[in-house]
C-alpha cells in the first residue's frame, strides 16, 4: 500500500472517536501489555508504514526508555517527547504515525509547549507505580482508590513472595487441565496474600493490590454533602484507565499516600478545582494545591456553594466523639 493511500485510509477508515483510548495513559497501558505479551496494539499498522517486527522493536526501545525515565512521563507532551527522542533516526512517517495513534502532540506542536510537569515532584518520593486499568469497584470515595500493579513491575517483582508465584503457576496449570475447583481455591490463596489474577488483553496477569490515599487533599465522606459527587468524579476520571502513582509515604491504615496522574491530568488538581475536595494543609503545604482550592472558592462551585461547609476532618472527629 503506498504512503498516499495509507494516509487516506487513516483519515477515512481508522478509529478516531473520543471512545478510543488515547494519551499518555493509553501508551503506558500498551507498554505494560507489550512487556507481558510482546504484542503491539491492534490497529497500529493503519497509522505507520513499517512492519509488525519493526513496531515491536520500537515498543521494546520505548519500554526501556520509559522504565529509565525519572519521573516517568506524566503528560501527553512528556510522553511525545520520550517517543520522539527514543525513535530518533527512524522513519518520520512511523514516528508521526505512532504519535497520531495515541493522539500525542506532533513535533511542531511540542515547540509551543513548555517542558514541565503540571505539579512539582517534591523531595521524599519513594517509588512510582504504573497500574493496570482501574475497575468500577476500586474507588472508595473522593480521595481513596484501590489499584493493581503487574508482578512484572520492578517494585512488585522485587518483593513477590515465592508461594504466591508458585500458586499462580499451579493455578494456570489447573485451568489448563480444566480443574476449575482447584484453580478457584488457589486464586483465593493468592487474593488472601494481597494479589490477584487480572485479565489484560486476553491474558491473565498476576498483580499486587495497593490502596492509594490521594496526597494533599481530603474529600467529603460518603454521608457528607457532596460525598457522592466527589466519589463519582474520581470514578469518572480513573475507571478503565491505567494510572501513574508517585508514592511518598504510608499512612496508619497501610495505604500508600501519593500523587495520581491519569491521561496526563493531575487528579488532585481536578478534584480541587471542581470544589470536590479540601486542600489538606496539615499534611501538604504545596502552594499549587492552595491556589486550586481558592479558585473553586472564588467561583463558589461544588462544596463551596455553601457558606461554611463542614470539613471532613472535623466531621470525623465529631463522629468519633458521638460514638
Amino acid at each position: 500500500m503506498g504512503n498516499a493511500i495509507r494516509l487516506l485510509y487513516r483519515k477515512c477508515c481508522s478509529p478516531t472517536t473520543d471512545d478510543k483510548p488515547h494519551g499518555v495513559s493509553a501508551l503506558s497501558r500498551d507498554l505494560l501489555g507489550f512487556e507481558t505479551t510482546s504484542q503491539v496494539p491492534e490497529g497500529l499498522g493503519s497509522y505507520v508504514v513499517s512492519s509488525i517486527k519493526a513496531q515491536a522493536n520500537w515498543y521494546g526501545k520505548i519500554l526501556e526508555a520509559w522504565k529509565q525515565a525519572k519521573p516517568r512521563p506524566q503528560t501527553d507532551e512528556e510522553a511525545a517527547r520520550l517517543v520522539i527522542t527514543t525513535l530518533k533516526g527512524h522513519k518520520k512517517a512511523d514516528v508521526e504515525g505512532l504519535l497520531s495513534f495515541y493522539r500525542l502532540p506532533s513535533p511542531g506542536k511540542l515547540d509551543e509547549i513548555p517542558n514541565e510537569s503540571p505539579v512539582s515532584v517534591s523531595e521524599g518520593l519513594k517509588f512510582e507505580l504504573l497500574t493496570l486499568p482501574v475497575d468500577q469497584k476500586s474507588v472508595a470515595d473522593g480521595d481513596t482508590v484501590t489499584v493493581y500493579v503487574s508482578s512484572t513491575d520492578p517494585i512488585v517483582s522485587s518483593t513477590l513472595p515465592k508461594e504466591v508465584s508458585l500458586a499462580a503457576a499451579k493455578r494456570a496449570k489447573a485451568r489448563e487441565n480444566k480443574n476449575y475447583t482447584e484453580a478457584d481455591a488457589l486464586h483465593k490463596k493468592i487474593i488472601a496474600s494481597g494479589y490477584r489474577m487480572i485479565n489484560v488483553q486476553n491474558k491473565e496477569v498476576l498483580a499486587k493490590k495497593f490502596r492509594i490515599r490521594l496526597r494533599g487533599i481530603d474529600a467529603p465522606e460518603s454521608k457528607m454533602p457532596f460525598g457522592k459527587e466527589s466519589h463519582d468524579e474520581l470514578l469518572k476520571m480513573v475507571e478503565g484507565k491505567s494510572l501513574k502513582v508517585l508514592v511518598y509515604a504510608e499512612d496508619r491504615y497501610g495505604r500508600c499516600v501519593g500523587d495520581i496522574y491519569c491521561n496526563g491530568k493531575f487528579v488532585q488538581e481536578v478534584m480541587l478545582k471542581k470544589g470536590l475536595a479540601w486542600h489538606y494543609l496539615a499534611y501538604d503545604k504545596r502552594p499549587e494545591l492552595a491556589k486550586w482550592e481558592n479558585e473553586a472558592k472564588q467561583k463558589r462551585i461544588g462544596l463551596w456553594a455553601a457558606k461554611n461547609p463542614e470539613k471532613p476532618w472535623d466531621w470525623r472527629k465529631n463522629k468519633r466523639g458521638g460514638n
